[in-house]
């Protein structure tokens, strides 16, 4: 009896309404979802990241602003983005530096085409700029430590500035990168990704004009600055073509992580510099979703 009773059900949810044609339209039964399984058919809600939870910043660059491009093509690092200059670093060190910082002063003076190493022994920074600018260097890196460990890089621009001081973190050297390959006397192409406000372009401009803007495309090597969360990751790799469909990439090294902390006009000048932006963590790092660059 209770057999006869569901092919009853069967029978008349299968036999439904009769359609224009006459026929009668099949009408299925509704797909039911078993409790805590998701419908493989329901829209997908975009996922919360904490890039798209963004909080709003009024200096967001959106596409080419014809005032930022204009601000660009006026500022102290337009001779390198023009190409009417080369490029020419000196890398120094810490006083007394440890082994750490010497091997970062190393791997970026093989990375970074037309940079010389110069140990800095006592002399202090504000005496170096006019001796440097005298030689013909365009930019001076300096690798600060503590506790015998290199934790900051300072970016200098010469004749005018500017001058900006990052956190360095996450240093990883050529040699300890699986299967990386060896360096070029080649210009690299330069990439700057993810420089969204008004102060990103800036801090981007900064670390850019380290490397010469004439890339050498017969060396395959690309170095790219990658901002994410306002962390600036540096990474270099040689593009390989493997057919003419495929392209493979092979790192080179080294490897390191950026956080800018101030940003200065002119030279170095720790005490009485003139500091556009400078980082306080207290007052300014509020929010997860809140990032300046």
């Amino acid at each position: 009896m209770a057999r006869s009773k569901v092919a009853a059900r069967k029978a008349m949810a299968m036999r439904g309404r009769r359609g224009a044609s006459g026929r009668p339209e099949i009408v299925k039964p509704a797909k039911r979802v078993r409790p805590g399984k998701k419908d493989p058919d329901a829209p997908v809600k975009p996922q919360r990241t904490i890039e798209n939870a963004r909080v709003f910043d009024s200096t967001l660059v959106a596409g080419q602003d014809p005032e930022v491009v204009e601000d660009e093509r006026t500022d102290e690092l337009q001779w390198c983005f023009d190409r009417s200059k080369a490029p020419y670093v000196l890398i120094t060190t810490d006083h007394k530096p440890h082994t750490a910082s010497l091997q970062v002063a190393e791997e970026l003076c093989v990375s970074i085409p037309n940079a010389e190493f110069f140990p800095r022994k006592s002399d202090d920074i504000k005496k170096m700029v006019p001796k440097a600018i005298e030689r013909g260097y365009t930019c001076i890196l300096i690798i600060n430590e503590d506790h015998k460990m290199p934790n900051s890089l300072t970016v200098c621009h010469l004749p005018v500035g500017p001058t900006a001081v990052f956190k360095l973190t996450s240093f990883k050297m050529s040699k300890a990168i699986r299967g990386h390959g060896r360096r070029s006397h080649h210009r690299p192409e330069v990439i700057l990704n993810r420089f969204s406000t008004r102060l990103g372009h800036q801090a981007g401009r900064i670390l850019g004009a380290v490397f010469s803007l004439d890339p050498e495309f017969k060396g395959r090597s690309v170095v790219t600055w990658h901002n994410q969360r306002d962390f600036i990751f540096f990474r270099h790799h040689r593009y390989i073509f493997k057919n003419k469909q495929k392209v493979g990439l092979q790192e080179l090294g080294p490897r390191f992580t950026l956080k800018l902390r101030s940003i200065q006009r002119g030279t170095f000048d720790s005490k009485f510099g003139d500091y556009e932006w400078m980082l306080k963590r207290h007052q300014m790092e509020t929010s997860r979703t809140k990032f300046f660059l």
